[in-house]
């Protein structure tokens, strides 16, 4: 499905990341792959990269000198992008449990940033180089949505995040560029785990949502390859959501 498509990668980390999980999936469906990870885990995201033939770059997705410099590394090796893979987003540690209304405003400040502006500023950098169209997508949460438990600051930061991909949709629209958001369930990753009680979610998740599960990196890849695919190319400006039924749920079914 992706044959002769050069896809972006943005915030690989570690094997259970939802980056890492994606690109896997890219790679198998036949893309060529370029990805980026934060300097401090440049010797984890290597043999990372290499497993699934890609090339990797040092990006801070905060910074935009640095999107611009990894955007034009990726020019002058590849020439274009036919997809980009937004997977970045932060909230202090201290954020995470407890109360909303605690969020300091520079704890608010930087998780708007790096979970919402680094969309904004890559979406932007990274549609110079889709001069035949292309497909743009994020990861949000169904905290943005509801409340959940615990998630906080982050589910605003993820509400701003998806109205912002229904506005890069409208600008990029005309350019053939579409620009989407995966909603996964909960999945045990290094970043979900400092979430208060999220362990027990997992839980409640696996024992009441519709399939009785929970979805796994790399059903969300399988859903990011048809998004970046060109059998999605008439789909833009949506949240698609992966998570079993989680989100359909409106009582518990079993306790």
């Amino acid at each position: 499905m992706l044959k002769n498509k050069i896809g972006l990668i943005v915030g690989l980390s570690n094997e259970y990341s939802i980056a890492y999980k994606t690109a896997v999936q890219c790679y198998n469906a036949g893309a060529t792959l370029a990805l980026s990870c934060q300097t401090q885990l440049a010797s984890r995201a290597m043999p990372l990269a290499q497993k699934v033939q890609g090339t990797l770059y040092e990006c801070d997705a905060t910074d935009t000198a640095s999107v611009d410099l990894m955007i034009q590394h990726v020019k002058e090796k590849f020439g274009k992008l036919d997809f980009v893979i937004h997977s970045v987003a932060f909230a202090p540690k201290e954020c995470l449990s407890g109360r909303f209304l605690d969020t300091s405003h520079s704890d608010f400040s930087l998780t708007m940033s790096a979970s919402c502006f680094s969309f904004i500023y890559l979406a932007k950098a990274a549609s110079e180089l889709m001069h035949d169209g292309g497909s743009i997508i994020t990861m949000t949460y169904y905290g943005a949505q509801k409340v959940i438990p615990n998630y906080n600051v982050m589910g605003v930061a993820k509400a701003a995040l998806e109205a912002c991909v229904r506005y890069a949709a409208l600008d990029l629209g005309t350019e053939k560029i579409r620009v989407n958001a995966i909603s996964a369930g909960p999945i045990k990753t290094l970043a979900a785990s400092g979430i208060g009680g999220f362990s027990k979610m997992l839980h409640w998740v696996e024992k009441n949502s519709i399939m009785r599960e929970n979805v796994s990196g790399a059903d969300v890849g399988d859903s990011a390859v048809y998004l970046v695919s060109d059998m999605s190319k008439n789909v833009t400006g949506q949240t698609l959501f992966v998570d079993s039924g989680y989100s359909v749920v409106g009582m518990k079914l079993e306790e």
